[in-house]
């Protein structure tokens, strides 16, 4: 495919750290970005940073370990991408006058960017920017998605990040293979369905609509990042490609395409 062309917006689900020695995810990841136009560069949004006003990752700035008891190994990944200066610019240039952005000086992916990211661009050579998610208001997302749309015709991927069930108290085993609890699978169906509808309304009142709650989500932050997705398509209730399905410790992998 030619480089920079016109990117979709992606919804994916981002593990845990050893999602990187899982050979049937990791290789799903690598082959959906192999079918991908290449971009000019990733902004992606992550569960794991939620802060408001709205922030963005310092270029450059060191790996955020955000993860406790896992093998020492994945405290020393890394994941050096080139500047992505003028990725910083322009997000900036799309913000309403009324909110301001941050730029960070420190901050640097943290694991619902860099680890997916990691399999999908192992090279490192693509410019990657981290946006912070600053509500957990489906309507404000789906709007910051929509501020952030026409960076795609710049050859930007937009990504949210986060897992599309991720009731992590409520697991009894934890291995990749676990089989998937009850509420895990009917929530995962009852959003599949959703999205092949291209529902958003029903997306959006999940707190209600959605079977398998609250287990399926006992905080909504993996959740959230969905609707900066959706807001970035070009019709939010066009339905998009279901990616990647199936389930991982028992949650849902379910990702998302977006034209």
């Amino acid at each position: 495919m030619n480089d920079h062309g016109r990117m979709p917006a992606l919804y994916l689900g981002h593990g845990a750290p050893p999602l990187l020695d899982d050979p049937v995810w990791s290789a799903q990841l690598a082959a959906w970005a192999r079918e991908l136009p290449r971009p000019r560069a990733v902004l992606i949004v992550s569960a794991h940073w939620e802060s408001a006003p709205i922030s963005l990752s310092a270029d450059g700035a060191p790996l955020v370990y955000d993860f406790g008891g896992f093998d020492a190994k994945y405290y020393r990944e890394t994941y050096a991408t080139p500047d992505a200066s003028w990725l910083a610019q322009r997000v900036a240039a799309l913000m309403p006058a009324t909110e301001r952005l941050h730029q960070h000086t420190d901050r640097g992916l943290d694991h619902g960017a860099w680890v997916p990211l990691k399999l999908m661009y192992p090279e490192a050579d693509v410019p990657v920017l981290q946006l912070s998610l600053p509500t957990h208001e489906p309507e404000r997302l789906l709007a910051l998605g929509a501020r952030l749309r026409s960076l795609r015709d710049e050859g930007v991927l937009i990504i949210g990040s986060g897992f599309l069930t991720h009731g992590l108290p409520f697991l009894t085993e934890f291995r990749i293979d676990a089989p998937a609890p009850s509420w895990s699978v009917e929530f995962d169906a009852w959003a599949g369905e959703a999205l092949a509808r291209g529902d958003v309304d029903a997306l959006a009142d999940f707190t209600h609509q959605a079977p398998g709650m609250p287990y399926a989500h006992p905080t909504v932050e993996h959740y959230s990042p969905l609707f900066v997705t959706l807001g970035a398509a070009t019709d939010p209730g066009e339905p998009g490609v279901q990616t990647i399905d199936g389930f991982w410790m028992g949650l849902s992998k379910r990702s998302l395409q977006v034209a």
